[in-house]
């Protein structure tokens, strides 16, 4: 896995967002080019999701700037979908009374091209996606986002509630997303199944950016970071 030496498709410059009056990160900086997969690590309430957010265009920076193919961008996140990004929050964005099929039709996706991403769908196709497990809505909720070709993804906690065997199957398919020249941001917990499939990584603790570096590089690290999640404690300043 190796990136490009692109520009950056998508870029977040001393990006400070929060709720309300009250920030959450902090003067983040954060850049994804085509044909790579950046994972953004933290434990809960680093500001992981805050930052996805404003990437997508769901939620307005307090200062800082979001930037889409070297452009300055302040478009809500429709507009950005129209300009070739998806996002998949943390929420499964499924309808859960609407079938399968129905579900990629009102998607506006191509049936066959997601079942080319994911043939385990199509013998739910017929199935209410409340009655498909948390894996099947994950598988999905990716096939609709990446049927479309997206230049840019943005995964929001693919892992939640899912078996080690589901996830390694969404992880495998987001990486072949960018080995096909999507630029892919993939926020995780999962440290090490976000790394395995990761070209870069950022760690998010305390609503700044503390780490950062090439996966391969953070990975002899994985203990140290690992360690923090568990204690809920700062990592050391650094840059891998």
């Amino acid at each position: 896995m190796s990136a490009t030496n692109n520009g950056p498709v998508l870029e977040g410059r001393s990006l400070t967002v929060g709720y309300g009056h009250t920030p959450v990160v902090h003067d983040i900086d954060i850049t994804v080019r085509a044909g790579e997969v950046v994972a953004l690590l933290g434990m809960n309430g680093a500001g992981k999701t805050t930052t996805v957010r404003a990437l997508a265009g769901d939620l307005e920076p307090f200062s800082g700037e979001v930037r889409l193919r070297g452009r300055r961008t302040t478009a809500p996140l429709h507009r950005r979908a129209k300009q070739g990004l998806r996002y998949i929050s943390e929420e499964r964005s499924v309808f859960m009374g609407l079938s399968g099929a129905d579900n990629l039709r009102l998607g506006r996706t191509e049936r066959k091209r997601c079942l080319e991403l994911f043939p385990e769908l199509e013998r739910l196709l017929g199935r209410k996606a409340g009655l498909m497990s948390g894996g099947e809505q994950q598988m999905l909720t990716l096939a609709r986002a990446l049927a479309a070709d997206p230049d840019v993804l943005l995964a929001d906690e693919l892992s939640l509630g899912l078996a080690p065997l589901v996830l390694e199957r969404l992880l495998l398919t987001v990486r072949a997303a960018a080995d096909n020249g999507a630029a892919v941001l993939l926020v995780e917990q999962h440290v090490r199944d976000a790394l395995e499939v990761a070209d870069r990584a950022y760690v998010i603790s305390h609503g700044r950016v503390v780490l950062q570096g090439a996966a391969k590089d953070l990975t002899d690290r994985i203990g140290e970071i690992e360690q923090a999640y568990l204690a809920g404690a700062e990592i050391g300043t650094a840059t891998a």
